[in-house]
């Protein structure tokens, strides 16, 4: 999917495949909270979500790199790279989505336990936005952006499970990380696309940095992530068995993952990135079924 509208392709809505990868993680939050309930509303607000906080992180990653864009051949048609949109535009449409998110913030107050305040919702929120912020700086300054965006991408993690709970727990913290290695996986590969440009302009990324041991790190990654998410599945009020039986099918995938991945083929590894968008959504069927069954 394309669009002609620089606005669109400023915010990626014709690459849905970042918000996803936003989404299913908060996803996995909001249904292993809670055992009885499937809290559509709650799911359909953290998509929404997840659209609008991709599309102004993407904003002010573009702007932060709009410099760096020019010089790599996959990113030098964006918007402001290409000079299509400019700066003061590009603030008017963060502060537009800014907007949106905030409004969907409070739709998600009204759908919380009676006994949460609106505070506590905005205090688990608020660093998301900070995070989002510094992000795009993290490649000047260590090889491992990926694992910074995994901190920050992942954020609705926590927000899910507060706003299901009702408080901050720490029996979130396996799956929070279990999400950060598997965004440190899928970007790395990602990033695999751009390392002969990022040399040259002298970006800093994991893919430049495991680029010797590719396979090695990419498994390490999603073992940890694994390793992880049965962690979470044992300790999670939402537990059974189907979430651990849904691990082998994910397990699987990413041994294909592991086992066609090839640094040097661009089209492969945005093939392998892609992929990770319906694996995580995949995990949930199980357990949705038993939900409403």
């Amino acid at each position: 999917m394309t669009f002609s509208n620089p606005y669109l392709r400023l915010m990626r809505l014709h690459q849905p495949v970042g918000f996803w990868l936003c989404f299913w993680p908060s996803a996995w939050a909001i249904l292993l909270a809670d055992a009885y309930t499937t809290h559509w509303k709650l799911l359909v607000l953290f998509l929404l979500g997840a659209v609008v906080i991709r599309a102004a992180g993407c904003i002010v990653n573009d702007m932060a790199d709009r410099e760096f864009d020019k010089h790599v051949e996959r990113t030098k048609t964006r918007p402001l790279a290409s000079g299509e949109l400019s700066m003061k535009q590009a603030f008017i449409a963060l502060a537009v989505l800014l907007k949106i998110g905030f409004a969907i913030l409070v739709s998600v107050y009204f759908l919380l336990p009676s006994d949460v305040s609106f505070p506590v919702l905005l205090a688990v929120t608020v660093p998301v936005l900070a995070l989002s912020a510094a992000y795009p700086f993290m490649k000047r300054i260590t090889w491992w952006p990926q694992a910074f965006l995994g901190i920050t991408f992942n954020w609705g993690v926590l927000i899910g499970w507060v706003a299901v709970r009702g408080t901050w727990e720490w029996d979130v913290l396996p799956l929070y990380a279990a999400a950060v290695f598997w965004t440190l996986g899928y970007d790395t590969v990602y990033g695999f696309q751009d390392m002969k440009d990022d040399e040259k302009i002298g970006v800093k990324s994991t893919s430049r940095r495991l680029a010797a041991n590719t396979k090695l790190w990419i498994g390490f990654f999603y073992a940890a992530t694994l390793a992880l998410l049965a962690t979470a599945v044992v300790f999670a009020p939402a537990s059974n068995y189907l979430w651990l039986a849904g691990l082998f099918i994910m397990a699987a995938h990413f041994a294909w993952q592991v086992r066609m991945l090839d640094a040097n083929q661009p089209a492969t590894c945005l093939r392998i990135f892609k992929s990770n968008a319906w694996i995580g959504g995949l995990w949930l069927i199980p357990p949705i079924l038993v939900q409403i069954t």
